[in-house]
């Protein structure tokens, strides 16, 4: 789901996941926690499998991934847009993303700013919550791009 910060994102996906029954996750949260014992130079090394190891632990077919902001980080050395789709290889992952799409890129952060990613959609199920101009979709229950490969 894409919209950016202060949305209802989290407020949209909080009665998903109560309408499922599945895992709320706040990524950030619970990433930063982990990576207070590691030191500097091996949270790069080891970022990715904390982030692994936290989605794989909850339960069931579907879990609802918010807040996931520190995976922009660049001492992190992450790429979120890889790491959502290999989580959900063997499960559904739903997850807020804070930022825009316009049609054929998937943002976050503005050019220039040192979190800034731009990537492009095909191959990746998107719900447009927010109202990015020239997106032309609106949050309907219907995925952005039903290509899933």
């Amino acid at each position: 789901m894409v919209a950016p910060a202060g949305s209802g994102k989290t407020e949209a996906l909080r009665a998903v996941a109560a309408r499922k029954g599945c895992p709320v996750v706040n990524l950030s949260l619970e990433l930063s926690r982990r990576l207070l014992d590691v030191s500097t130079r091996q949270r790069p090394i080891r970022a990715s499998s904390i982030v692994d190891d936290i989605v794989r632990g909850y339960p069931g077919d579907v879990v609802v991934v918010d807040n996931l902001e520190l995976l922009f980080a660049p001492e992190l050395e992450l790429d979120p847009l890889r790491m959502l789709k290999h989580l959900g290889r063997d499960r559904t992952v739903i997850a807020a993303w804070p930022g825009t799409i316009d049609g054929s890129h998937l943002r976050y952060a503005e050019p220039g700013h040192p979190e800034a990613r731009d990537y492009p959609v095909q191959g990746t199920e998107i719900v447009n919550a927010g109202t990015s101009e020239g997106a032309g979709h609106d949050a309907s229950p219907e995925p952005f791009h039903q290509e899933r490969k």
